[in-house]
């Protein structure tokens, strides 16, 4: 893939020319080969839907996939190539006293009041775009997003990754995130799903073992960062 150039994105690619209610600002995107950045809209539901069928081992709700296109709140981006999605990030940023009772320990107690943390709920790459930056690029723009200037209360990034996923923690080791802890019986399979940010849930599924928690802490100066190890 050429090298990409960037330029600022026009508010019509973004989620319903992008409410202007959303806390995260168009993201910068590239134009190489045809491939951009956008964040997602309500348009790209089945086309998520089936990606995320492909990508992950878990099915998520109805709900879900209607939050991530819809939902300000959710930092949705979308790599396009030819007018096809090829990769996605779901992340989102939430004030820290919004972290899950598991999650609690990324940050020190004493950081906890008036401070934010960026959670990543997904991030997957078509496989004939793996290896070629896509991934770095959609993780790229959110962590650009939680160092700007106006959210230095943001104290850490984190992530949930399978133990058997070695392909992605590679990926996020090599990018600065650090092991912070083991989960067990974390995720659930076999067509029903337990645990998803945002409170939507299912049962009577088998369960992975472990589940890694990956945190990157020190968002202000990522160059200069404390990790969470």
């Amino acid at each position: 893939m050429s090298s990409f150039n960037w330029y600022s994105n026009s508010k019509d690619s973004n989620r319903d020319n992008h409410d202007t209610t959303s806390p995260y600002l168009s993201p910068l995107f590239t134009s190489a080969a045809d491939l951009q950045l956008r964040f997602l809209c309500p348009s790209d539901l089945d086309q998520v839907k089936d990606l995320c069928k492909e990508w992950f081992p878990i099915q998520y709700p109805e709900a879900w996939y209607r939050d991530i296109t819809s939902d300000p709140r959710f930092y949705s981006l979308a790599a396009v190539y030819q007018s096809k999605l090829v990769g996605l990030l779901i992340a989102e940023v939430k004030q820290s006293d919004a972290i899950n009772k598991e999650d609690k320990g990324i940050l020190d107690g004493r950081m906890y009041s008036n401070c934010t943390v960026g959670y990543i709920l997904s991030l997957g790459v078509c496989s004939t775009f793996r290896r070629q930056g896509v991934a770095s690029l959609l993780l790229d723009s959110f962590l650009n997003h939680v160092t700007q200037s106006e959210n230095q209360i943001c104290k850490a990034i984190y992530l949930h990754v399978l133990t058997m996923n070695s392909a992605a923690i590679r990926f996020y080791e090599k990018h600065y995130f650090r092991l912070h802890s083991f989960l067990p019986y974390y995720y659930s399979v076999d067509g029903k799903f337990f645990l998803l940010r945002g409170g939507h849930g299912g049962s009577d599924a088998r369960s992975f073992d472990k589940l890694y928690r990956y945190c990157c802490q020190g968002c202000g100066s990522r160059a200069n960062s404390s990790f969470c190890i």
